[in-house]
């Protein structure tokens, strides 16, 4: 087998090729695109094969990794993505350079100790993106309004409470009042229109969504918990993908980053703040779940409270284990196929 480490980039790329022994077979740069860097790749497994070898591709996760991944599948024999954030060997070097990272990577490939990343399938990929994109384009329409209302507090100018503000009618009574000076109006009208057209934008991603959730049996699936919405029950199930790649339940926690943080030596155990590795929106929209879920639903309410313990103090500390629980359940339902159970079962009780 020969181990090809590879640290790729838009118009250059390092490649390092170290044989089943650890032997250095060749060291090459290639410039220009990713289409002449899959050719050469091509080559270099013919050559492999001239010799009775197989070759196998090591790069990190960065910018188009799946598409890559797809690429090389089709010349290699073993494509290995590694998490960017656990190579402490590369980026925590004090010598970092192309062809010595690549050099790097093809060693952990030889000695297989490369923190692999899961490379979900093509379809999958534009569906997280697409998730990402809403949470983007809904956080950027709740900058705006907040600055329409920073915008007519500092007048002085009267705000209906809650969401009524947004509202036709009360839009309406935005772009007519009275402001001090043009330059406030100016303002005010452009951050209207801002919002309007985030609005139009919010509506498009959001129909789409719901045209892809109603033909994955998963997110109907994950709605039978109360407080899990169509937005959680497609972003758990799609940055899941395969329910079967995790060894155990409890690792789901590990992957969306709400364990806590370990430091543990010579019988002390100290345990910090969670993670907050994996995906954020996954993570953020468990918290608003959970906290819907302790609202409606008497079986989560009852872990909430076991976590609280009669302490207030304890209430985010309960509220995030909360969500920890929820993500498990959520994988054991995937696994099986089964439906949200409103009472706990006997054993578990």
């Amino acid at each position: 087998m020969w181990n090809v480490g590879l640290d790729y980039h838009v118009r250059m790329s390092s490649l390092h090729i170290l044989d089943a022994h650890g032997k250095k077979v060749n060291a090459l740069t290639v410039q220009g695109p990713w289409t002449e860097l899959v050719a050469v790749l091509g080559r270099l497994a013919d050559q492999a094969r001239a010799v009775g070898e197989k070759l196998a591709i090591c790069y990190e996760a960065s910018c188009g990794y799946g598409h890559l991944f797809e690429q090389f599948s089709r010349v290699a024999a073993r494509v290995v993505v590694a998490h960017p954030g656990q190579l402490r060997l590369i980026f925590k070097s004090k010598r970092k350079n192309n062809p010595v990272d690549a050099a790097k990577l093809a060693l952990l490939l030889l000695l297989d100790q490369v923190p692999p990343v899961w490379v979900p399938s093509q379809d999958v990929r534009a569906w997280r993106r697409l998730i990402e994109h809403r949470r983007r384009t809904v956080d950027k329409r709740t900058r705006c309004k907040n600055q329409l209302r920073a915008l007519l507090r500092t007048h002085g100018i009267a705000l209906p409470p809650g969401k009524k503000l947004w509202a036709l009618k009360q839009r309406a009574w935005l772009r007519s009042v009275a402001l001090p000076t043009p330059v406030d109006a100016l303002q005010r009208d452009i951050l209207l229109e801002e919002l309007d057209h985030q609005d139009r934008q919010v509506l498009r991603v959001t129909q789409e969504l719901d045209r892809l959730a109603r033909h994955h049996p998963g997110v109907m699936l994950l709605r039978t918990i109360p407080g899990v919405g169509p937005r959680t029950a497609e972003a758990v199930v799609a940055y899941i993908d395969q329910p079967g790649r995790f060894r155990r339940r409890k690792c789901i926690g590990a992957y969306l980053g709400l364990v806590p943080c370990q430091d543990a030596s010579a019988g002390v155990n100290r345990l910090g703040h969670i993670t907050r590795e994996g995906p954020g929106t996954v993570r953020k929209l468990l918290i608003e779940a959970a906290w819907q879920g302790v609202r409606r639903s008497p079986r989560v309410r009852a872990f909430y409270d076991r976590i609280v313990g009669g302490k207030d103090d304890r209430r985010k500390i309960a509220l995030v284990a909360t969500a920890h629980w929820l993500a498990r359940v959520m994988l054991a339902m995937l696994c099986h196929g089964e439906a949200w159970r409103p009472e706990a079962p006997a054993a578990a009780a």
